[in-house]
Formats: structure tokens, C-alpha cells, sequence
């Protein structure tokens, strides 16, 4: 594929990295590492959307940059984007918001298929901070509501992150997934319990021992919220089949090479019908490339964000 990114380093005399990618991997190390215990710091703020009450993080100065988190059980902003926020508003001003029935946002959300309420949803969470025009940052669901804001208010985009986005199409994986077949699972029967949710979050992730007790603990106490499982009984919408060749952002398309819930094959439909899309794919890498391979992530969305 002619548009994947395949950098090599490129090494100076002294054998160190002499790439403005490398440099800024060494940068976001160091904030990372910094950030570990600041982040449980940060101050989440409220804010009225559409009568819903909306949970958000705002950090940072400089360019609006939205991120928007997944739709796995137990979800929310901050337990998405935790390794990732403070490194991202080092040099620009960074929001993290609870799609509505997720994290401590409301469940309310208006009739119609969750992509395109969703995606809705956001713009009218941009109004209520003021926020004219951003980059969106989104995985999975967030993906898909980050393309849906972009399809129904192009003006409102500057450049696009995706990373294991909903809405596409696999070109030769089985559909569903095994990870999509656990989520529908999830809820069904008994109800949620810790094993399912170990079952869904292991899938999540192509290395288990990332994933800690605690936070399992806090992912099923959000999971069962009944304004969450009203939401997911909505039908998604087959965003391939919008015109995604009008999309003129510049996008990044992030893909973990072993993702089991949106397989890397999903990607080529975008890679090909968005003008000014590229692809990176992590290896040993599942659905969460934000979160197993968060410093490498931090540097690559910095630098794709901060070309000029």
C-alpha cells in the first residue's frame, strides 16, 4: 500500500535518532513517565449538552484536539486516553468528554442509529464549550462518531486520528469478530459479570498482562449502567457506504495488526476512498493501539497533528 507509513530510522554520527519522530518518541517518554501519577489529578467539569449532563476533561493550550473513546464495556474518556492525554497537551490544548450512558455523562441521547446520534451529540457538545473547529482523535466508536462529525460538518474537522474505527468493512475477515461477538454477549443471559468483561478486554489487547484488576474493577461498575445497555441496542450505520471520498482531512489511520474486534482488513476501504488518508500499523498489537503501545502513539499523533 503505497500510502503506509514506513519510516526507518534514520541515526546521526553518535548512533542516537536523529528523526523529528524520534525526538518527540523521547519527548513523550518523558512525559508519559511524569504523568503517571499527575493524571489522576486532573479535574473533570460538567457541562449541559442538549439537556444531557456531559463529563469532560479539558487540558492544555493551543489547537482544539477532541478525543473520543470506544464503546467496549465499562468505557469512558479518561480510561481509553489515561497514558495518552497528557502527552498530546504538551503542545495543544486537549478535550476528553463521556459519550452519553458512558463514564459520568447522562444517558440521554437522541432516537436514531448511534453512529450518526453520536456523532450529533458531539457537535453539540462542541457548541456548549465553544469549541468552533478541532482535530478528532477516536477509537472505535470513537472513530465512527469522529467520521460522522466529519461527513456532517466538514467545517467543524481539521485532521483526523482513527484508530480501529466502527463503521467500516472487513474485506476478508469472517464478520462479526470473535471481540464483537463477546460485546453483543455481554449484557445477554445473566447479565455482565467480571468474567465476561475479562473476556472482552482480553480481546482488546494483543498483551493480557496490560490489563490490571483494578482496572476491571472500574470498567464493570461503569458497565452496568441500564442508560448503557438502552444505547447498544441501537443498530450502527455503515459508514463506508457514505461519501467518504469528500473527506479532504488529513487522516491518520492507526491500526493494531492483531485488533480482534475491527480486523487491520477493515482499514482498506478507508485507506482507499479517503483522498488524504494514510495507514500505520502496529505490530503485536491489538484494538487499544492507544493504550499497549502508548508512547510510540503519543509521538506519531503529535507529529502528524503538529505538520504544518
Amino acid at each position: 500500500m503505497t500510502r503506509c507509513r514506513a519510516r526507518r530510522a534514520e541515526k546521526s554520527s553518535s548512533g542516537n535518532c536523529a528523526t523529528p519522530i524520534c525526538r518527540r518518541t523521547r519527548e513523550a517518554n518523558r512525559i508519559h513517565h511524569r504523568s503517571r501519577r499527575s493524571i489522576v489529578e486532573l479535574k473533570g467539569k460538567h457541562v449541559d449538552v442538549a439537556g444531557t449532563r456531559t463529563h469532560y476533561y479539558d487540558v492544555g493550550q493551543g489547537e482544539p484536539t477532541i478525543l473520543i473513546h470506544g464503546g467496549g464495556p465499562g468505557a469512558s474518556g479518561l480510561s481509553n486516553y489515561r497514558k495518552n492525554v497528557e502527552a498530546l497537551a504538551a503542545r495543544r490544548r486537549v478535550i476528553v468528554f463521556d459519550l452519553p450512558g458512558f463514564g459520568e455523562t447522562e444517558g440521554k441521547l437522541k432516537d436514531g442509529p448511534i453512529f450518526e446520534a453520536m456523532g450529533d451529540f458531539t457537535r453539540a457538545f462542541m457548541d456548549a464549550i465553544d469549541v468552533k473547529k478541532a482535530s478528532f482523535v477516536g477509537n472505535s466508536l470513537g472513530g465512527a462518531t469522529s467520521l460522522m462529525v466529519a461527513l456532517r460538518a466538514p467545517e467543524r474537522v481539521n485532521r483526523l486520528v482513527l484508530m480501529g474505527t466502527g463503521g467500516s468493512q472487513a474485506i476478508f475477515s469472517p464478520m462479526p469478530t470473535e471481540g464483537l461477538r463477546r460485546m453483543a454477549m455481554f449484557h445477554a443471559g445473566e447479565g455482565p459479570t467480571l468474567q465476561k468483561l475479562k473476556g472482552v478486554i482480553d480481546l482488546l489487547v494483543f498483551d493480557q498482562s496490560s490489563i490490571t484488576e483494578e482496572l476491571l474493577a472500574e470498567r464493570l461498575k461503569a458497565a452496568t449502567r441500564p442508560d448503557v445497555i438502552d444505547i447498544f441496542k441501537r443498530p450502527p450505520l455503515d459508514i463506508w457506504r457514505e461519501n467518504l471520498a469528500a473527506l479532504k482531512h488529513r487522516t491518520l489511520l492507526i491500526w493494531g495488526r492483531e485488533d480482534r474486534v475491527v480486523p487491520l482488513d477493515s482499514s482498506f476501504i478507508l485507506l482507499k476512498t479517503m483522498p488524504n488518508a494514510q495507514l500505520h500499523v502496529f505490530p503485536k498489537c491489538g484494538h487499544w493501539a492507544q493504550w499497549e503501545k502508548a508512547d510510540e502513539f503519543n509521538a506519531l499523533v503529535a507529529d502528524f497533528l503538529d505538520r504544518p
